[in-house]
C-alpha cells in the first residue's frame, strides 16, 4: 500500500511539481492550499494514516508554522513527520519550524531527488 503525503502550499505549480515527483516514487498525494486547507484535508482522512507532510512557511490564511503548531496538537498527528519546503533561510523562521515540530528544512528552488531522499529518510517503512 503506498504511503501517503500530505503537500501543503499556496503555489499550485509547486504542488505540482513536487505531487509529480512524489507520484512517480510510488507515494499517494493529498493537497492543500494553505494551513487551514490542510487542517480541514487531515480532518477529513479519518482513519487513514498520513506519513508525512510537505508544507510551505508563506502562506495565505494560516501560514505553514501556525499550521504544524496546530497540527501537533491532534494526537493523531502529533508524530507524522513535517518538511517544510520553502524560500524562507531565516534562522528565526528555521528556529520557529523547529519548535513548532518540523524535521526537516528544504529551500526553494529544491531538486526532485534532494527532496525525496529527506522524504525516504522520514517516512518509516
Amino acid at each position: 500500500m503506498a504511503k501517503l503525503i500530505l503537500i501543503v502550499d499556496d503555489s499550485a505549480s509547486l504542488r505540482r511539481v513536487v505531487n509529480l515527483a512524489l507520484s512517480a516514487a510510488g507515494y499517494e498525494v493529498i493537497e492543500a492550499e494553505d494551513g487551514l486547507d490542510g487542517l480541514s484535508k487531515l480532518d477529513q482522512l479519518a482513519g487513514k494514516k498520513v506519513h508525512l507532510i510537505i508544507s510551505d512557511v508563506n502562506m495565505p490564511r494560516m501560514d505553514g508554522i501556525e499550521f504544524v503548531t496546530q497540527l501537533k496538537q491532534k494526537v493523531a498527528f502529533k508524530f507524522t513527520p513535517v518538511i517544510m519546503l520553502t524560500t524562507e533561510g531565516d534562522d528565526e523562521v528555521k528556529a520557529a519550524g523547529r519548535t513548532a515540530g518540523a524535521k526537516a528544512w528544504i529551500i526553494k528552488p529544491f531538486n526532485p531527488p534532494q527532496m525525496l531522499n529527506a522524504v525516504s529518510k522520514l517516512i518509516l517503512p
